[in-house]
């Protein structure tokens, strides 16, 4: 049997808050979505880094950005600029920070990262 289902990110089953970063976590009966808002001064080395406590993010990221700018850099110096109408792919082994005075959202369909990302290990 086929089914429908839909959820609003304004009342997430989970929601992880570590400095400067609000992740909101849907589930969609085994199927993880997240929007993740992330604040201006936000780095993954300074505010997840600290709660997962990895040397780079391990986390793959699928999604699209709607708000803001973020700069990603992987491990073997590479960098991108993500900004708002993009979609991104970004594989693990990664650094970012935003850039200016705008949040950064983006929502985000990894099942696997949007169920752990953010979270102590």
């Amino acid at each position: 049997m086929s089914s429908i289902m839909s959820k609003q990110f304004d009342s997430p089953d989970e929601t992880r808050s570590p400095d400067k970063t609000k992740v909101e976590v849907v589930d969609l009966d085994g199927v993880k979505a997240a929007r993740m808002t992330l604040q201006p001064g936000w780095s993954w080395s300074g505010c997840i880094k600290p709660v997962v406590g990895t040397e780079s993010c391990q986390a793959r990221h699928v999604g699209t950005a709607v708000s803001g700018r973020l700069v990603v850099t992987h491990d073997d110096g590479t960098t991108a600029e993500i900004g708002a109408g993009d979609a991104y792919r970004i594989d693990p082994g990664h650094d970012a920070s935003v850039m200016g005075d705008e949040p950064f959202v983006g929502y985000e369909f990894e099942s696997t990262s949007a169920e752990t990302y953010a979270s102590p290990t």
